[in-house]
């Protein structure tokens, strides 16, 4: 894991800085108000800020604050660790193939209960206890998320297809529920599990729901909170600023591989589809999400539209 952030606001002691400088910070989001005021920003929540209390509460203060200013938040989140705890607990291990979880009868039971109950409403209490008003999501609410099973590719095989069980892939989105929701001034959390026309119900990766999402509700940004910086260069820097052409390049020569291959891909799809810019953030250093929207600083990767 990577030192926290010199700049992280745990390092500090709120009541040592001076009252002048308090004022110029909060002075220097009011643009970033005003020019996001009423603009839908969605947010995939997942890694250390999902499982760390203090991050957990951080994020659930922070996603109350941007309603609160006037943006319309969407939160979408993951659960990898937890469904991996669940299914420990039957005496089940999760196995993958190519980075995508192979989901049988039980194991879909498991993520449904873990994601669309528990880590659901674990969210949803904490941004009320907080002072917002969170509603839970899952596909098959207002006919939200439409799914059919995906059939991987198979790298050995070209040509074949490998059947990795109730995984699913997005057919369609509907947004009125969530519209609806964020017209009354609730926030949608939105757990990533989608419906077949038969009722069945899939396992979709919470980056491509994430991403989708952004692309049908016309959002202003995509944020999506990582266990890294962002998106470092082969020397290890972090890339702030990249246009969709720029983060191809990237793709092409194996700069970006492995686990970020889907949130970059998502991120990036997102960005040519509409939404003005994606952000790649770390979720281990907190606040990060507002020192992202609210400030000059950059604190992760934004990937602009063009």
């Amino acid at each position: 894991m990577n030192a926290p952030h010199p700049a992280s606001p745990a390092a500090l002691n709120l009541a040592d800085i001076a009252p002048v400088l308090k004022a110029e910070i909060l002075a220097e989001a009011l643009p970033y108000i005003r020019k996001y005021h009423g603009k839908t920003i969605v947010i995939k929540y997942g890694g250390n800020a999902m499982t760390e209390e203090r991050l957990k509460q951080g994020f659930a203060r922070d996603v109350i604050l941007l309603k609160l200013v006037g943006m319309n938040p969407v939160v979408v989140h993951g659960g990898g660790p937890q469904i991996d705890d669940a299914l420990k607990k039957i005496g089940k291990t999760g196995t993958f193939i190519q980075g995508m979880r192979v989901t049988d009868d039980e194991t879909m039971e498991v993520v449904e209960w873990v994601l669309g109950g528990e880590v659901q409403q674990d969210i949803v209490m904490l941004i009320n206890h907080y002072g917002g008003q969170a509603v839970g999501l899952t596909g098959k609410d207002g006919g939200l998320i439409h799914a059919k099973k995906m059939l991987m590719a198979d790298r050995d095989n070209p040509g074949k297809a490998i059947d990795i069980g109730y995984v699913g892939e997005i057919e369609s989105i509907n947004p009125a529920v969530v519209k609806a929701l964020q017209d009354d001034a609730f926030i949608p959390v939105i757990s990533p599990i989608g419906f077949g026309g038969d009722g069945q119900a899939y396992n979709i990766n919470a980056d491509l729901v994430a991403g989708k999402m952004a692309e049908i509700l016309k959002a202003e940004k995509l944020v999506m909170m990582t266990n890294i910086p962002g998106v470092l260069d082969k020397n290890g820097k972090l890339l702030t600023d990249l246009s969709a052409r720029e983060i191809e390049d990237l793709f092409a020569d194996g700069t970006i591989s492995g686990g970020m291959l889907p949130k970059i891909s998502s991120a990036l799809d997102a960005a040519k589809s509409g939404v003005n810019s994606a952000h790649i953030i770390d979720g281990r250093i907190e606040h990060s999400m507002l020192l992202e929207i609210l400030t000059e600083q950059a604190f992760g990767t934004m990937i602009r539209s063009h």
